[in-house]
């Protein structure tokens, strides 16, 4: 995705007057503060373990080279293949000769913030891919043509008329001639939609909340078990994630899991945390023929030597937009790029 930052104000002027906009956001919003007030009040060591988060972070940023190595090193142990990416472009081109090797035709895509970051559906479908986001959110975004709008519920600035009416127009064509009007039913429509693409999937992308630099494993998190699907049916799996994803041990990342659903969503975990490690050995019943990691950069070198070194210990979990009043009145297209909010404005060039 270009960005287009510097259209800032035009943008949150056009969207502080939107009514749609405004009632979508203020759901979603008010749903995530005060669930997370919830699970934050029940777990007395909350602020223990951000501290935790924050000297894991430091640490990890201060022997990034060490751990990056001991990562790529762990997945090759494993069967897989890890691919250095500077720059937006070497990630796209590294995706798409992967795909051109193995005669690729068809992609299923899990949940990526870094893929959006990298346009990687555009330029694999210049190549002639075909490529469907599994994610819901993301889903409704691609009927749409849209980018996400927070980083955890891409589609939060649509309200349920507009998701009707973007599944009206695109599955009549699939034999699906209702438009529906109640949150159950789009839910199943799409799953039934989706079902087969992950059937007919020749490689499966899915993104990394955290790479593991002990095991070579990369976890992720959902909770619709789109990710397990990309990722174990399709005879290719490819993870795309940045640089500063990784951390020490298991141990580390389960410290972080605690805060990261808790964060994010008000949860105390979500409904699935996934490990990746490697393609399938000789006894699995599922998983990958081949196993594919690649490392974006794309800018993240220089911060580490700058004053935004902080900004990289972030673990996306998208609070500090759902308390942000500035996201809360213009929602997260105004910033003009794949990171709003907050975060957004430290990460967007």
């Amino acid at each position: 995705m270009e960005p287009r930052s510097h259209d800032f104000k035009r943008r949150a002027a056009c969207a502080v007057v939107d009514e749609q906009l405004k009632e979508a956001l203020a759901k979603a919003q008010d749903g995530f503060v005060g669930k997370r007030a919830q699970v934050v009040e029940i777990l007395p060591e909350f602020e223990q373990l951000r501290e935790q988060g924050k000297i894991i972070g430091d640490h990890v940023l201060a022997n990034l080279d060490y751990y990056l190595e001991r990562y790529e090193a762990a997945v090759d142990k494993h069967g897989g293949q890890v691919h250095w990416a500077e720059t937006p472009e070497d990630a796209q081109n590294i995706v798409r000769n992967i795909c051109k090797r193995v005669d690729a035709k068809r992609v299923i895509k899990g949940k990526s913030m870094i893929s959006e970051e990298v346009a990687l559906n555009e330029a694999l479908e210049s190549y002639g891919l075909d490529v469907v986001e599994s994610d819901l959110g993301e889903y409704i975004l691609q009927l749409a043509k849209e980018p996400p709008s927070h980083i955890i519920t891409p589609a939060i600035h649509k309200t349920k008329a507009q998701i009707a009416e973007l599944f009206y127009n695109a599955h009549q064509k699939l034999g699906y001639d209702k438009k529906l009007d109640s949150v159950p039913d789009l839910v199943n429509e799409a799953r039934e939609v989706l079902r087969s693409r992950y059937l007919e999937a020749d490689v499966g992308i899915t993104g990394a909340n955290f790479l593991i630099a002990e095991t070579g494993s990369n976890i992720i998190v959902t909770n619709e078990g789109n990710g397990d699907l990309s990722c174990t049916l399709p005879r290719v799996h490819i993870v795309t994630a940045s640089i500063d994803k990784v951390v020490p041990t298991l141990d580390d990342a389960s410290a972080l899991l605690r805060l990261l659903a808790r964060s994010a969503t008000g949860q105390e975990f979500t409904s699935y945390t996934t490990l990746s490690t490697g393609p399938r050995r000789t006894a699995d019943l599922d998983g990958p023929e081949e196993y594919h990691v690649v490392l974006v950069d794309n800018g993240r070198s220089k911060m580490l030597a700058d004053g935004f070194r902080e900004m990289l210990r972030c673990i996306r979990c998208g609070a500090c937009m759902n308390h942000c009043p500035v996201y809360g009145a213009i929602g997260g297209h105004s910033y003009g790029w794949v990171y709003p909010g907050p975060m957004g404005s430290v990460l967007t060039p």
